[in-house]
């Protein structure tokens, strides 16, 4: 990686006469940025006493508070512990038009726990992979990641220390565990110079700033800023109209194929089902209890055709869940907040703790299938999204969670009969729109991308569980038993 390199002290008056333009600089990016459709991140990480809380504080009196947000991450609280460990960083995630200013962030937290085992080194390297996907996926969204890095020498840091310590304002911010650091100062930098070579990214690289003299480091860090706006606000200020898709062509085959072969005449008839049901219900609730008792968190996933039996399938498993330990997620159009931020932004806000579950009433498969086939996406976008979204369950399934996805498949035939039954029911009336309608006439077309959804998104971690629905009673079943099966083989597989 490059070193900082070593520059004269620049005097205060020096100082004093370029503050004024820079500022200046930055609250005009703020107004350039607040139709911009997308947000700025600024990372301010570094050596210790580099002056890292200086800068924000700088940024923070330059810029208009009123479109900046400032995030320090300390040590995890508890409710943090018990999600996956990008979760508290996806949900401080600004909305476009605004900065996010974070002291440390996403990798300080990794160099925190300060790996030294060949273990610890295993999960430092699984941390920074995370960490880069994380900045990828962000990026190609668009967002702009500034990413600083505040380096001083082992000796410039030893005087920094000193000074800091002889200073009775700021004695207090030096600890033993800081000089302990410093003794340390060689192994830390080439561990911090490992995080640095591993999130080198593309769209987010490291800018190294020596912070020996701090009047020029807060001007270079506020160059560097200003500069790496000006060049993506020119390539991103505007957004393109989505073209339409004029046609569905299957990515791959095998989903499809996979699909068509439900045997859809599966039969439970109504004697005996009530007692077959509850039973299973039973076994469901003692399975879900041990799972909380082990600190399991549990997200299940439903998606199918419209009037396939999604809601009264939740509304049978949730009967066997405690509802101060559940959620149901209903999900629709994104409001204009969701539409301001990443896909994914949405669902890992919802995210449970451990113990908990979480029901996602449709889920982030909207993304390759009604944005694909309507053209809320584009084609780069729902393409990128079936390796996003197994990013995705990856890191929830390597916390701990358990992830059950189901696709409630009907016939076209099917779905037209319960159609009619719905407008001909009062009380179902609701349930049918215009939309339904619409979308019915697109079903080759919406074939062809749960086959491709099904085919891309089918992993050992988190599978698919294709359930035939056309008979509801079956379907239910088969969705408790799946789901009793699926918990019981995760708890083993920990044990």
């Amino acid at each position: 990686m490059a070193k900082a390199d070593p520059k004269p002290r620049l005097t205060k008056k020096a100082y004093d006469a370029r503050v004024a333009d820079v500022r200046a600089d930055l609250v005009h990016m703020q107004v350039q940025l607040k139709n911009a459709p997308f947000p700025v991140l600024v990372v301010v990480a570094g050596v210790g006493a580099a002056g890292k809380g200086d800068v924000v504080n700088v940024l923070n009196a330059w810029l208009d508070p009123r479109g900046v947000e400032t995030f320090a991450f300390q040590e995890p609280t508890d409710e943090e512990r018990e999600r996956p460990a990008m979760w508290r960083f996806w949900r401080c995630l600004p909305p476009h038009g605004r900065i996010a200013i974070y002291a440390g962030g996403w990798h300080t937290e990794a160099l925190r726990e300060d790996p030294r085992s060949p273990r610890d080194l295993t999960e430092f390297d699984t941390a920074l992979r995370r960490i880069a996907r994380f900045e990828d996926q962000l990026t190609a969204d668009g967002v702009l990641i500034v990413k600083i890095w505040l380096q001083l020498t082992k000796d410039d840091q030893r005087a920094r220390l000193h000074e800091l310590e002889a200073d009775e304002r700021t004695a207090w911010r030096i600890t033993a565990e800081d000089w302990k650091s410093h003794r340390d100062y060689d192994r830390l930098s080439r561990l911090a110079d490992t995080m640095r070579r591993a999130t080198q990214r593309p769209g987010a690289p490291w800018h190294v700033i020596n912070a020996s003299d701090p009047r020029a480091r807060n001007l270079e860090v506020a160059d560097k800023i200003l500069t790496r706006f000006r060049a993506h606000y020119r390539t991103h200020k505007t957004v393109a109209p989505i073209a339409k898709p004029r046609r569905t062509a299957p990515l791959r085959a095998a989903g499809l194929r996979r699909l068509l072969a439900l045997p859809l005449d599966q039969h439970v008839g109504s004697g005996g089902y009530e007692e077959k049901r509850d039973k299973w219900l039973g076994k469901l609730n003692r399975i879900v209890r041990i799972a909380n008792q082990a600190r399991r968190s549990i997200v299940w996933v439903f998606e199918g055709w419209d009037a396939a039996g999604k809601g009264g399938a939740i509304r049978r498993l949730t009967d066997a869940i405690d509802a101060r330990d559940s959620r149901v997620i209903p999900i629709s159009k994104p409001t204009d907040e969701e539409k301001a931020h990443h896909y994914l932004w949405r669902f890992w806000r919802h995210v449970p703790r451990a113990g908990m579950a979480t029901i996602y009433d449709r889920s982030w498969y909207g993304r390759v299938l009604v944005e694909r086939l309507e053209g809320f996406a584009r084609d780069v976008e729902w393409r990128r999204a079936f390796s996003e979204m197994n990013e995705f369950e990856r890191e929830l399934v390597e916390h701990g969670v358990i992830v059950i996805k189901f696709w409630l498949h009907i016939s076209k035939e099917e779905q037209l009969r319960r159609f009619r039954n719905r407008e001909d029911t009062d009380y179902k009336r609701h349930k049918i729109n215009d939309e339904d309608w619409r979308n019915r006439r697109k079903w080759a077309a919406y074939e062809t991308a749960v086959g491709d959804m099904i085919a891309l998104t089918q992993t050992r971690f988190a599978p698919w569980h294709l359930i035939p629905a056309n008979n509801k009673r079956h379907a239910r079943l088969e969705i408790i038993k799946t789901s009793c099966q699926m918990i019981e083989a995760a708890l083993a597989a920990k044990k």
